[in-house]
């Protein structure tokens, strides 16, 4: 069964006061029409115990790295947090498509995120070290990303200053997954009264790339 993972980055659980999870709504209807037996999983990262790489993570991952020790050698605690990233990461990986919803903070996207998107990084699980450099090992899977922007940064004196859609799209075609382009609705705190204008482009938006998503089949090699 083809199935898409539904990641929603942002502090508000009810859907309708988020302008971010309203376009994300719009997005999922979209591809539902169109692929009506797709499984829709959902992370939404605050209602999550995401691990975070404290003393016991990092050295569980040195130790069984270079270290050349086993997991039967890690600590309680290592073998705790260690189980829970790799848990993490299979249930990221265990999709073939995938949509992120996130606002813009303070020039970046939520500290939250960049926590969760560091249980990705496994080599051997997510990516590999070759002679020619990286290799993202996530190939054949789709992604998108849609973020709301109080600002404008497409363009003008901000246009440099945009970490969140550009980390995110960086780090997961660093993995391998091949990233459309992102859905942005800015400007809502910076022109209010053009709110409605700004949400009805971008649903248009997500109408139109959903339903370019579920026509790329994802091919993903085991």
């Amino acid at each position: 069964m083809i199935k898409l993972l539904y990641i929603t980055v942002n502090p508000k659980r009810d859907g309708k006061l988020s302008k971010g999870m309203q376009i994300g709504e719009v997005f999922l209807e979209a591809f539902k029409k169109e692929i009506p037996d797709v499984e829709i999983a959902q992370m939404h990262l605050y209602d999550m115990e995401i691990p975070e790489i404290d003393m016991d993570l990092m050295y569980a991952r040195a130790k069984l790295s270079f270290m050349g020790q086993t997991f039967d050698q890690l600590s309680k605690a290592e073998q705790t947090k260690i189980t829970k990233m790799h848990t993490l990461a299979d249930q990221f990986i265990d999709a073939d498509y995938y949509v992120f919803v996130t606002p813009l903070w303070n020039l970046g996207s939520p500290a939250i995120l960049k926590s969760f998107l560091d249980n990705l990084f496994i080599v051997g699980k997510t990516f590999n070290n070759t002679k020619d450099g990286p290799k993202g090992l996530l190939t054949g899977r789709k992604a998108i990303h849609i973020q709301t922007r109080g600002g404008i940064y497409s363009t003008g004196p901000m246009a440099d200053l945009e970490f969140g859609d550009r980390f995110l799209t960086t780090a997961l075609g660093f993995l391998g997954l091949e990233m459309m382009d992102s859905i942005i609705a800015e400007g809502t705190d910076y022109n209010p009264k053009q709110v409605p204008e700004i949400m009805a482009r971008a649903k248009q938006e997500a109408m139109e790339k959903a339903k370019a998503m579920a026509k790329e089949t994802a091919i993903i090699s085991n």
